[in-house]
């Protein structure tokens, strides 16, 4: 069985925890990168002094070499004007026209001129007939005469032998080998002579300085680095030890403060933040005694009024039973009084609720419960306050059991409140209640068709004693304070209670509770906008695709 088809994806294999990896620590690095001031500067002073370095490191080899050529040059122009003079020394008092003696002349010049090169080879020489340079040529130290250029003849043959020409090329010779070098060259008389120059030493020298220039430059760039982590370091630790103090006073530990030392920016910083932190914690407790006080005020007076009301409500309900005796007035009086006294009543039992609430003393009593259940009790609570308003309320409820584990009293009273405030708003047209549910939570929903809400009342309708119309009356007797409390009951329950309004479309209202007590709510089985609202939003929506398309 041949397995080699399979070494391709085992490789991929092999390597996917390897990439893994490195996305990972690419992944923790970038996010401590981001979240660290220090290691933000330090990295662009790196970059930024790393840069700088390249510039002036690059400026400086291109500086140096020049000047190194320049000077290889001029002295080589030098040796060159040497050499021109001794070379029409020697042909002037040679002066024969046999080519062995021409022959035997010109390579003692190139002899002579290459001794006087020193031990070192400092240069080499090369003399070619401009006649014919192919055929007749010597050189020093076998190098080879095509070393130098043919343009270099050409430029050189083409001069009247005053003027000196140069170039840049590679020295070649006998055995081989091949070095960069610069190429002089003048006219002698019928002849080219040539001194080229081995720039080995200058390229050593720019090596070594290449080195030290890049050795110097990254000793520098991490000094700056060190520099800057350090200077950095004496910024963003005050600055770390106010966010850790402003995070500790955030949640709640009005008592921390910042040591202060010195008289720098940084202590005026600290010096601000601890009278900030003074100022705000004495403004909290002077906060939380005036609230302290209020609910101690309101759970007071709701208990003290306790007393007298029972007495009155014994002695109203005596004049409500005995009002067919009185004459018309005095029973119309006695029921209005009877009807008030109910909605004090309710009144000083939600204030005492709020007052719980506030004094963070409410608690749940817990136990599983079929939602539907509380719906229909729910209901018939407030069936006949909607057939006085000639309201009808529809239950769309789920044909199984929807067991979810709430306190009864509670839900039953935002049930309660949120039917009354729907026959209420609900200008005498049909209230929809549905029930839904999914594995993690239980949903009910509220639905009139009323006036609706104005944008931005929807979170409003919650606030204690807020009213939509501060000039319409409650024909319902409510004391403002429901939907407050209900919000208050869905919290504590770990749930949402939201509202939806539009005007002239009517408002929902949707409860969301988890099924299981204490686990976090993450979604609601009904959606907070009705269906039919959104099937009418959705053409408008796409005529306005359209028109943007």
């Amino acid at each position: 069985m041949n397995r080699w088809p399979t070494l391709p994806s085992a490789a991929r294999r092999g390597l996917r925890p390897i990439r893994r990896y490195a996305r990972a620590v690419v992944r923790r690095a970038y996010v401590g990168w981001r979240r660290s001031l220090q290691a933000r500067v330090v990295t662009t002073t790196l970059l930024v002094s790393g840069l700088v370095v390249a510039v002036l490191g690059v400026f400086l080899m291109q500086q140096i070499t020049s000047a190194l050529l320049e000077a290889k040059e001029r002295a080589a122009l030098l040796q060159l004007d040497e050499g021109v003079g001794v070379a029409q020394g020697r042909l002037a008092s040679a002066g024969t026209d046999d080519s062995d003696d021409t022959k035997s002349t010109l390579n003692g010049i190139v002899t002579t001129l290459a001794h006087r090169s020193g031990p070192s080879g400092l240069y080499e020489v090369i003399i070619l007939d401009r006649d014919d340079p192919g055929s007749v040529g010597f050189s020093s130290n076998w190098i080879r005469l095509k070393s130098v250029p043919a343009v270099l003849m050409q430029q050189v043959e083409s001069s009247d032998g005053s003027d000196p020409y140069r170039t840049y090329g590679m020295l070649t010779y006998d055995d081989g080998s091949s070095k960069p070098g610069l190429i002089v060259g003048k006219k002698v008389s019928r002849y080219q002579l040539y001194y080229l120059f081995p720039l080995t030493q200058e390229r050593q020298s720019l090596e070594v300085v290449q080195q030290t220039i890049l050795g110097v430059g990254a000793a520098l760039v991490l000094l700056l680095a060190a520099i800057a982590s350090i200077v950095t370091r004496q910024v963003v630790i005050p600055v770390r030890m106010a966010a850790q103090a402003a995070e500790r006073l955030a949640a709640g530990r009005l008592e921390e403060r910042m040591k202060a030392r010195g008289e720098d920016d940084l202590a005026r910083l600290a010096t601000s933040f601890n009278d900030m932190a003074a100022n705000l914690q004495e403004k909290i407790v002077q906060l939380q005694e005036l609230s302290q006080v209020q609910r101690q005020f309101v759970s007071d007076v709701s208990h003290e009024l306790r007393t007298p009301l029972t007495t009155v409500r014994m002695a109203a309900e005596v004049l409500y039973e005995s009002r067919e005796d009185f004459d018309p007035m005095a029973a119309r009086s006695a029921e209005l009084l009877q009807s008030q006294l109910e909605r004090f009543d309710g009144l000083l039992a939600d204030l005492l609720e709020i007052s719980r609430y506030d004094a963070g003393a409410a608690t749940l009593d817990i136990e599983p419960m079929d939602v539907r259940e509380l719906v229909l009790r729910s209901v018939g609570y407030a069936e006949d306050l909607a057939e006085r308003k000639g309201s009808k309320i529809i239950q769309q409820l789920p044909a199984e059991a929807t067991m979810a584990e709430v306190d009864r009293r509670r839900v039953e009273r935002i049930l309660r409140n949120l039917l009354v405030n729907a026959v209420e708003h609900g200008e005498g047209k049909d209230i929809v209640i549905s029930v839904a549910a999914d594995r993690d939570a239980v949903a009910i929903a509220v639905r009139d068709h009323g006036c609706g809400l104005r944008p931005g009342e929807a979170n409003m309708v919650f606030d204690r004693f807020w009213r939509a119309d501060p000039a319409r009356a409650r024909t319902t007797g409510g004391t403002g304070l429901g939907l407050s409390i209900s919000m208050e009951d869905a919290e504590l329950h770990g749930g949402w209670l939201q509202a939806w309004g539009e005007p002239g479309q009517g408002s929902q209202f949707r409860l969301s509770l988890p099924r299981v007590a204490g686990t976090e709510l993450r979604g609601s089985p009904l959606p907070l906008v009705p269906p039919e609202i959104e099937l009418q939003r959705a053409p408008y929506a796409e005529l306005e695709l359209e028109a943007d398309a």
